[in-house]
């Protein structure tokens, strides 16, 4: 949970207006995303179904989705789309947030949001040792898979019918059943 000594932090983001906006503090600085499309929140929610389907009524983990406040460091303040927090690591949900590394992030592409979640949180979530990153492409119909390993996330893997979770080994999406036959 590295970031920069100076910047934003929590005692600010706390402050941010509650306007219907993705507000996030990364390395220290205010980003600010607009609301999400119908369609990205549709790719969302049947994705944390899935999810919580297979890992929360088994009682093996916590699937949380946004808005929900995941704090990395004192500067690294992110609202991902989707948060899997395993039984073993429960010790990190607060009250109010998610404080310390999860077991899972998926982030999913809005044409506003593509910059910061491929390059921008990606450094971020490796650098703080998140052990799995998702980033979910919802036009192209692909989901990016990165799994950490020795020094960081290895090469990622494209995905576009069916991905399994590294965390998991027996949780598995069908990718046709999240784009719902979307084209």
């Amino acid at each position: 949970m590295s970031g920069p000594s100076t910047g934003l932090d929590y005692s600010h983001y706390v402050c941010f207006p509650d306007d219907g906006r993705r507000h996030e503090i990364i390395d220290g600085e205010h980003y600010v995303n607009p609301t999400t499309s119908t369609y990205h929140q549709t790719v969302s929610r049947r994705i944390q179904f899935e999810l919580y389907t297979q890992i929360e009524l088994r009682k093996l983990g916590q699937v949380f989705n946004a808005p929900v406040d995941l704090q990395l460091g004192n500067h690294n303040i992110v609202q991902p789309d989707i948060v899997v927090v395993l039984t073993e690591n429960q010790h990190i949900i607060t009250p109010t947030k998610i404080k310390g590394i999860p077991d899972m992030i998926i982030e999913i592409l809005s044409p506003s949001s593509i910059e910061n979640d491929q390059i921008l949180k990606r450094r971020i979530y490796d650098s703080a040792g998140v052990p799995e990153y998702w980033i979910v492409d919802p036009l192209e119909h692909c989901v990016t898979q990165l799994v950490r390993g020795t020094h960081g996330f290895s090469e990622p893997t494209v995905h576009a019918s069916q991905i399994t979770t590294s965390i998991l080994t027996d949780v598995s999406l069908d990718l046709n059943q999240v784009w719902g036959g979307k084209s």
